[in-house]
């Protein structure tokens, strides 16, 4: 090959060797080895601050208390070992509260369904859509202590269920929060309405991502709409519905507000939330109540791993 000539090949023969043998630096490649780099982890610094703050050090601290004795005013803090948690496996009556729980799990799988079974026929054409949208999700919004107000009134003797009975004929209701037997269907059938919206809003968001070209293509092989909701939209929010199911288990768990408001935990609606509140603050018990919020999280890990399991987190191949 013949060597190059002209003003290009004279310009680098003529350039002094320092500068024929440096690279030209990349677009923004010099600013990687300084400020770029360093750049992100500043964006970073006050939320992962307030991150470990306020959820991870709180939480090593109530492992610690776990530990120990202390009522929550003495500055000292006696350990004693896995004492607190051998009184938890010892007695019956701190897991007993636990049945209630089962209420609000019959209650979280009504929701979903009746969530997602909205969402699916919200999803398309349908009339006043966006009014029953509005009307589904709006709950959700209103803060939880008015939520339980209003259905305290509701539910009270002679208050709003009562008179709208009494206008169909039916008399001498019972005790919707004062029956040991029905207290618990009341408070569960009070968060299906409050935290329906959620759920629906997440499926809503799902359903509506799926591509309208499956639906075409459905129209034309013949799918009636049961088929098309089997074989399009569940594989397609099945993500949506595995986190969906995990909020729903360890909120059936862990409830705690709308009981606490509503009954205070009286007539048999006491669930372990209230009842490790209780310990902590009623009866000064800050390691005991410690060690059964440990208890709780791992209970709550433990079945979402489990749920993991049982259903991987692998996006619906639809296309």
């Amino acid at each position: 090959m013949a060597a190059v000539t002209g003003p290009a090949g004279a310009l680098g023969a003529t350039r002094p060797a320092r500068l024929r043998g440096r690279r030209r630096p990349a677009p923004g490649g010099g600013a990687t080895k300084g400020g770029w780099r360093v750049t992100p982890w500043l964006f970073l610094l006050v939320p992962v601050g307030m991150l470990l703050l306020f959820t991870y050090v709180p939480v090593a601290n109530m492992v610690w208390y776990s530990f120990t004795s202390w009522d929550g005013l003495d500055p000292v803090k006696e350990p004693v070992g896995w004492k607190n948690y051998v009184e938890i496996f010892t007695r019956p009556e701190i897991f007993r509260v636990f049945l209630v729980s089962l209420y609000y799990l019959v209650g979280a799988a009504v929701q979903l369904v009746l969530a997602l079974y909205f969402a699916t026929i919200l999803s398309f054409s349908t009339r006043f859509r966006n009014w029953f949208k509005g009307i589904i999700f709006f709950p959700y919004l209103i803060n939880g202590v008015a939520i339980g107000l209003v259905f305290l009134y509701f539910f009270r003797p002679g208050g709003t269920l009562d008179a709208f009975l009494a206008a169909f004929g039916f008399t001498g209701p019972p005790l919707w929060l004062g029956d040991p037997s029905l207290v618990n269907v009341s408070l569960a059938a009070t968060s299906v309405w409050r935290y329906m919206g959620l759920n629906f809003v997440l499926f809503l968001g799902a359903i509506q991502s799926i591509p309208n070209e499956l639906y075409e293509a459905a129209d034309l092989d013949g799918a009636n709409a049961w088929q098309k909701f089997r074989f399009i939209i569940a594989p397609g929010i099945r993500q949506i519905i595995g986190l969906s199911v995990i909020l729903a288990v360890s909120g059936a768990l862990s409830v705690f507000e709308m009981p606490f408001i509503m009954t205070g935990g009286a007539n048999g609606s006491e669930t372990f939330v209230i009842q490790t509140v209780n310990t902590a603050f009623t009866f000064s018990k800050v390691g005991l109540a410690s060690a059964m919020a440990v208890v709780l999280l791992i209970i709550v890990l433990f079945i979402s791993w489990v749920q993991r399991r049982i259903v991987p987190d692998e996006r619906g191949d639809l296309v």
